[in-house]
């Protein structure tokens, strides 16, 4: 896969977290399990009881959100991709055993009905804040593009704790990030901001449901 230089450094960061804490949250600079799994709840509120929903993830990291579908009782096909080769070789050795599982190498998926994505814009290094918010949206917009039924990503909050703040990471406005949403994307998108982490989630539904 050709990339740019930005990705490729970023491939680089998080195979360096792969290497040293091997396939657990913190090999993808996660705090812990807990957290990733509420963080997958989160994500999962967009798919909700859609027991046949194709779901596609980008920055899959060894797999942990397939591994959580399964173990939750989901059987949603799910299609993983990364920018990591690394991190695709482990998902596919640690999440052999699922069923109708797969992991790929890419920054962008094939059409899904449903396509989420966590933490994958949160290490943007020294790239300043006007020029990584065009690459988040842009991000977002191509997987609307091949979204059938929803979107679901998340990002830190620039409400964080001002003395915590990591200048290597990327903190946005949910208030800002809902009005674009909401303006390219029509007026079904929700937003949390209440699970108990510095971080929110933002569902868009491309085609929502209808009301009985």
């Amino acid at each position: 896969m050709t990339r740019s230089p930005l990705l490729h450094r970023i491939a680089d960061y998080y195979d360096g977290k792969l290497a040293a804490h091997g396939a657990t949250a913190r090999g993808v600079d996660w705090r812990d399990e807990r957290s990733q799994e509420l963080r997958f709840a989160r994500l999962l509120d967009l798919v909700g009881d859609d027991p046949s929903g194709t779901i596609a993830e980008l920055g899959c990291g060894y797999g942990a959100l397939a591994a959580h579908l399964r173990r939750t009782g989901r059987a949603n096909p799910y299609h993983g991709y990364d920018i990591s080769a690394e991190m695709v070789r482990t998902a596919r050795t640690v999440q052999a055993g699922l069923d109708d599982v797969q992991f790929d190498e890419g920054d962008a998926p094939a059409e899904a009905d449903y396509i989420v994505a966590s933490g994958i814009f949160n290490v943007r290094f020294d790239v300043p804040d006007d020029d990584w918010r065009p690459f988040v949206r842009g991000t977002i917009e191509t997987m609307a593009g091949r979204a059938r039924r929803g979107i679901a990503f998340n990002l830190l909050t620039a409400y964080s704790d001002r003395d915590r703040m990591d200048p290597r990471l990327y903190y946005a406005s949910p208030s800002k990030m809902l009005d674009w949403c909401i303006g390219r994307f029509g007026r079904h998108v929700a937003l949390r901001h209440d699970y108990g982490l510095y971080e929110f989630t933002v569902l868009v539904r491309t085609a929502p449901k209808e009301t009985p």
